[in-house]
């Protein structure tokens, strides 16, 4: 490609992680077909939170859509990573997990809906509790019953990750995309640093913190299926192609044996690197 021609490509180059949840949901959907579902104009928002001094959101950080992705009936929903964290409360919880209740509704009638889950979250919202934790698990329920009938793509993009509860939703996505930039783990290097102490991980040393949660790490270890660079075209380019894939033979989460098999690999007594645990956890020929 010319110089030129680099540079006009550069330019049109839009960042996926650089969108907020309404521009992200919108940008994975056909054209035209974006409809969101409980938006800010009917001023659902948290009870919770002005009690604490915190400001609400009147859609509580989370945006659902109905839509079309490569002409099928969809649904997606994305977290505001910039209203508390991309946490999930009561509410936001609810519009997720009824979104995809009603996409089951619509698979169970022989209607057909797969959904999307674009997952920019720290996990549950703490000034919640356990309304926030019920909430979680009620998406986790919501997803697992959803992707029996079609396909649920999770996207992990940056620039939160994906933490917490939010991070098993993520691992019951039938397929999971991440970028470069995405982190996914169960815990964030800043609360593990918090309750073990720098030594145990230094939350600001950031090549250590990608090379182990980083997408291309999970990506390397099969916790994932597709890394792709932070671009909305190649972003909403691998969910249409996840969508493509239908619904897995063996979900990631139902593979037992073959965790078992791989963990049988570690011994957690012993200081392990990075690369090291890719070559033990993920052998060559072995699929990922």
């Amino acid at each position: 490609m010319s110089a030129p021609a680099t540079l006009a490509r550069l330019r049109e180059r839009r960042s996926f992680i650089e969108l907020g949840a309404r521009e992200r949901a919108s940008a994975v959907l056909d054209a035209g077909t974006f409809r969101e579902l409980v938006g800010p104009f009917d001023r659902v928002h948290s009870p919770w939170l002005a009690m604490q001094g915190v400001v609400p959101q009147e859609d509580d950080g989370a945006v659902v859509a109905r839509g079309r992705v490569a002409g099928r009936a969809a649904v997606v929903a994305a977290i505001e990573s910039a209203f508390q964290g991309g946490s999930l409360g009561e509410v936001a919880g609810a519009k997720i997990s009824c979104a995809l209740e009603l996409a089951l509704r619509d698979c169970e009638r022989g209607s057909p809906v797969c959904a999307v889950l674009l997952l920019e979250t720290g996990g549950v919202r703490l000034q919640e509790a356990n309304l926030g934790l019920a909430a979680v698990a009620e998406v986790h329920a919501a997803l697992v019953a959803l992707r029996r009938h079609v396909p649920v793509v999770g996207v992990v993009a940056g620039m939160v990750g994906c933490f917490g509860g939010m991070s098993l939703a993520a691992a019951l996505c039938s397929h999971l995309v991440v970028t470069r930039q995405a982190r996914l783990g169960m815990n964030g290097p800043e609360v593990i640093e918090q309750e073990a102490g720098v030594a145990e991980l230094d939350a600001s040393d950031r090549p250590l913190v990608w090379s182990l949660i980083g997408g291309e790490q999970r990506l390397a270890l099969g916790m994932v299926d597709a890394l792709v660079p932070d671009e909305v075209d190649a972003v909403a380019g691998a969910v249409r192609d996840a969508l493509g894939r239908g619904v897995p033979a063996v979900h990631r989460t139902e593979d037992v044996a073959r965790w078992r098999a791989r963990l049988a690999r570690v011994d957690p007594s012993t200081p392990i690197a990075p690369e090291a645990l890719v070559a033990a956890w993920a052998p060559a020929g072995e699929r990922t």
